[in-house]
């Protein structure tokens, strides 16, 4: 719940002054710091370039699974998956299908376990506008929300009584992008601009995705293209006279061999189904989402529920013993370590390391739509982000290791005014 005063709210435990100067949060879905410090050292970033020297750039963590919706949430929370109860894109709900349970999308809001800033500045009075990339984000970050949200999907669908606004298209003068494109994401950044153009906004959230990072390695043509492209629409956001803060939801890496292009993968339900039997052990891979064509449904974290006659403690000393394996902790283990909501992971979560991913079962899995050797993330090696900003910040605390969701903090809090 969030309390009001004059100037401030409170949104599960943390403290934040409502905007005095129009405010932007920019997540960049897929954003490891190397692409930008590559797109500025090509000169085609020089916005950013003025973030990243000035002081108030800095290296931080997204929370674990590093995975679009927990770390979304978590930065629109204001706190980790332990307590908003997002902790993947899917997983295994034990109360669906009628109490048997079933492996659903993790997007309706029904799943959500905590109140976000955004909901509560609304409420608080600020005007508080949502543009993401991807509808499955909406509804999450739109939850209670007196405002305008929408997403570049389906912009073409946006109605005042669903999305507090309407006629985007011609707002934003862009037609609705192909869902696998940059033009995705470039439709978010031109629809905030005109947004801040536009309307009096106090708030604005931008989630972009991370089409473009799963298919260019940072300092690369594409990967050069894009980050330009976004420079550009910051840089008007700039001049508008916005407070920018701009961090990730998770970084990026090769999941291939270099010397063939083929995915690095341990598919781990057909190891569990050669060990302990066919379908005994259920695996579940968070990263999956209706858009599965850019990595095929292949991350670096997995969750496996066993069933009660098998010994978890064996089971670990075993998935450990493959090579690849970073890390594989039992469920308290896990969710303690990486803030996660006890009920909502399985017995057993697996991590892979840098280069390699986890799969189910080698037939499951269509990768017939990588036309470029496998870009993925969800481990502890995509865990380091950006968050900048592009006006000083003051008081931050001595030796304080940012994470991803304290970007409102930062923002709301501790820049100096202009």
């Amino acid at each position: 719940m969030a309390t009001q005063s004059e100037r401030s709210i409170e949104v599960n435990g943390r403290g934040y002054r409502l905007p005095v100067e129009p405010t932007v949060v920019v997540c960049v879905d897929g954003c490891e710091y190397d692409y930008l410090e590559a797109a500025v050292a090509a000169g085609v970033a020089p916005f950013i370039g003025r973030m990243l020297g000035s002081g108030a750039a800095f290296k931080g963590d997204c929370v674990i699974p590093s995975f679009t919706n927990p770390n979304n949430l978590s930065i629109v929370c204001g706190v980790p998956p332990s307590v908003h109860g997002i902790c993947g894109n899917y997983f295994w709900d034990p109360d669906a299908n009628g109490g048997e349970g079933a492996e659903v999308m993790m997007n309706d809001p029904a799943y959500l376990r905590a109140g976000t800033l955004l909901a509560a500045a609304a409420e608080a009075g600020a005007a508080v506008a949502v543009v993401t990339a991807k509808d499955k984000l909406r509804r999450l970050l739109g939850w209670q929300l007196k405002g305008i949200c929408f997403s570049a999907e389906k912009a073409d669908q946006v109605t005042r009584e669903e999305n507090g606004i309407d006629e985007v298209l011609d707002l934003v003068g862009l037609p609705v992008p192909d869902v696998y494109s940059a033009g995705l994401s470039e439709f978010v950044f031109a629809a905030g601009v005109r947004l801040a153009q536009t309307r009096k906004l106090d708030l604005m959230y931008l989630s972009t995705t991370d089409y473009i990072q799963h298919k260019w390695a940072p300092g690369t043509e594409g990967a050069n293209a894009f980050y330009a492209m976004m420079d550009g629409y910051l840089a008007r956001l700039d001049a508008l006279g916005w407070v920018i803060g701009l961090t990730a939801d998770h970084g990026m890496n090769a999941k291939h061999d270099p010397l063939t292009g083929e995915p690095n993968v341990i598919y781990l339900q057909d190891v569990l189904d050669d060990w302990l039997g066919l379908g005994k052990a259920r695996v579940i891979l968070p990263i999956t989402d209706p858009y599965v064509v850019h990595h095929g449904a292949l991350g670096s974290f997995a969750t496996i529920y066993l069933p009660r006659d098998v010994n978890v403690a064996q089971v670990i000393e075993r998935i450990g013993g493959l090579q690849g394996i970073e890390i594989v902790l039992d469920n308290r283990a896990a969710c303690e370590r990486f803030e996660l909501p006890n009920d909502r992971v399985g017995d057993i979560v697996v991590v892979s390391t840098k280069h390699v991913v986890l799969g189910t079962r080698r037939d499951e899995h269509d990768l017939s739509g990588l036309t470029v050797p496998l870009r993925s993330h969800g481990g502890i090696s995509e865990r380091e982000v950006p968050l900048l900003f592009n006006r000083r910040v003051e008081a931050l605390p001595a030796g304080k290791r940012l994470r991803n969701f304290d970007i409102f903090d930062v923002a709301l809090n501790r820049v100096a005014a202009s």
